[in-house]
């Protein structure tokens, strides 16, 4: 099992920034592949960002550009950078982990609320 602990978030106005974090413990082999998905009242819960182990990423086309990951391996963390906000970014982003031979995340945090405000 793996804890998944986020910190970070708050209200911002549009074109802010601000930066979440999340910190991980329990079986490292689960946390292979860590990163942040997010969910907006009334919508599906959707990929942010992700980062492997090795560094490799994937970002939703809505975040690049904006959005920054990056993780310490000494410490098992994993950050969100977020510049120029917008109101839609608005939502609960859940920090989540999974090992390598699952092609997603399959372990979450609690959740931070980022609130941008127009």
């Amino acid at each position: 099992q793996v804890q998944l602990v986020e910190s970070g978030g708050g209200l911002v106005q549009a074109g802010g920034s601000l930066r979440v974090s999340c910190a991980a413990s329990g079986g490292i082999a689960n946390i292979y592949r860590m990163g942040w998905y997010r969910q907006a009242p009334g919508k599906q819960r959707e990929l942010v960002a992700v980062i492997t182990r090795g560094g490799n990423i994937n970002y939703a086309d809505s975040v690049k550009g904006r959005f920054t990951i990056s993780r310490d391996n000494a410490k098992n963390t994993v950050s969100l950078q977020m510049n120029n906000l917008k109101p839609e970014d608005t939502a609960v982003y859940y920090c989540g982990s999974g090992p390598v031979w699952d092609g997603g995340l399959r372990y979450w945090g609690q959740g931070t609320q980022v609130t941008v405000s127009s």
